[in-house]
């Protein structure tokens, strides 16, 4: 267990906290890059701040305070001009860095611009890549956005899901460490909700856990195999300092403020030989629900079963009153991690995974068990003989909600169109 006080120093993100001044070191995804088809300009809230996230006409992004430096109006409701975002109430306008570029009436009784030049908003960087938004709320210089190799994978159907979950980012990001859980939330208990009481899935016999320049990999041995298994000598990644790599998807905790986090999820999905070259034009998003239309937690798939577990600890986990066994080795390695990086950043050092050398930042790879299926690719019929990937021609197993619209985009991608006519 943790005592009051380093519980708090883990969960409060907010400017000026030792967690907030941590967490703004890294890049986090805050947006899809096609959302700004429809919709130019968007309210964002991230670790405390109120701010508004804006493409402009001529293609560049900002990310700036919400609300306008003249009389606070709402900046969620300006317009993009060619270049920066223009208030809705008196047509002051600010630029990518902050800058307040236009006046018009108070430009007539003030030619020397006095008060233009005076006027400056809260701006943060952005760049867009892999469909995402990306953002950096920290001190200047600012490290590398990471190009993780499955960016750049070829023949791939990406998507992208956001949903919006009301707890704290570290209780999620916990879960990214413990691979005991599997084996009680998404298979055990993903039975009983099934209404079947057995037969129970394989036991847990050895966890292990290795901390490398990312993250750390958590590895796992299960009745029935050994430390042959790939989930033994290869492992899962839990991504530092928010985030959890499967293979084949990514997922982020983005913290909003205290209390609340954005659960971000980039999914790829190869599509078989025979759908092959296949260049993906625009990659969808969709946000998840996490209640049902009566208001009860949707637990029919595996993030969402994640999510009732985070929400279940409350708003802000008591980590005073919990219990710690062997299973939570991992937990306690994260936390120490953490707390180690506090250290370091307090002493102006950076804290752990930064990369700032160009030549290190060229498609990083990440331990991956399946790294052969995503770079070279099956056949349909290999798609259905494959215990884990035939699922996923039936239904997207990570989030519940897929909208019908990315599903048909899906099936036409792997070639299920034709077959379903």
């Amino acid at each position: 267990m943790l005592s009051a006080e380093k519980n708090r120093t883990l969960t409060q993100v907010s400017a000026g906290t030792p967690m907030g001044e941590l967490l703004r070191r890294y890049w986090h995804p805050i947006a899809a890059v096609s959302e700004f088809e429809k919709n130019p300009v968007k309210p964002v809230r991230l670790m405390g701040e109120d701010l508004v996230l804006y493409k402009d006409l001529s293609g560049t992004y900002g990310l700036i305070g919400r609300h306008c430096k003249h009389r606070s109006a709402d900046l969620a409701f300006g317009y993009v001009e060619r270049c920066g975002l223009r208030c809705h109430y008196h047509g002051w306008t600010y630029d990518e860095e902050g800058a307040c570029i236009a006046q018009p009436f108070e430009e007539k009784f003030d030619p020397q611009e006095r008060l233009k030049k005076k006027i400056r908003t809260a701006a943060y960087p952005v760049q867009a890549k892999a469909g995402l938004v990306w953002a950096y709320l920290g001190p200047q210089p600012a490290p590398l956005l990471p190009d993780w190799e499955p960016f750049s994978w070829k023949n791939g159907f990406v998507q992208i899901v956001f949903a919006e979950v009301p707890c704290n980012w570290l209780q999620a990001q916990e879960n990214s460490i413990d691979p005991v859980h599997f084996e009680w939330m998404h298979e055990n208990w993903k039975k009983r909700l099934a209404g079947a009481t057995g037969p129970y899935a394989p036991k847990h016999l050895k966890i292990g856990f290795e901390e490398f320049e990312h993250g750390f990999v958590y590895k796992r041995v299960r009745e029935g195999g050994d430390e042959s298994d790939p989930l033994w000598t290869v492992g899962r990644v839990c991504l530092w300092p928010n985030g959890f790599f499967l293979g084949e998807h990514f997922e982020w905790r983005v913290p909003v403020d205290d209390e609340n986090m954005l659960a971000v999820t980039w999914s790829f999905i190869r599509v078989p030989k025979e759908a092959e070259p296949y260049e993906q034009k625009s990659i969808p998003f969709w946000n998840a629900p996490i209640r049902d239309s009566s208001g009860r937690w949707i637990t029919s798939h595996v993030i969402n079963q994640d999510m009732a577990a985070w929400v279940g600890q409350g708003r802000i986990a008591d980590r005073t009153k919990e219990n710690l066994g062997a299973s939570d080795r991992g937990v306690s390695l994260l936390r120490k991690r953490l707390f180690d990086d506090l250290r370091a950043v307090a002493a102006g050092k950076d804290p752990k995974g930064l990369i700032r050398e160009p030549e290190r930042n060229r498609r990083v790879e990440l331990p991956n068990i399946g790294r052969k299926l995503y770079t070279e690719g099956m056949t349909l019929e290999q798609y259905r003989e494959h215990p884990f990937w035939k699922n996923l021609l039936d239904d997207f197993r990570w989030h519940y909600g897929q909208p019908a619209e990315v599903r048909r985009e899906f099936r036409a991608a792997m070639g299920l169109e034709a077959e379903s006519n």
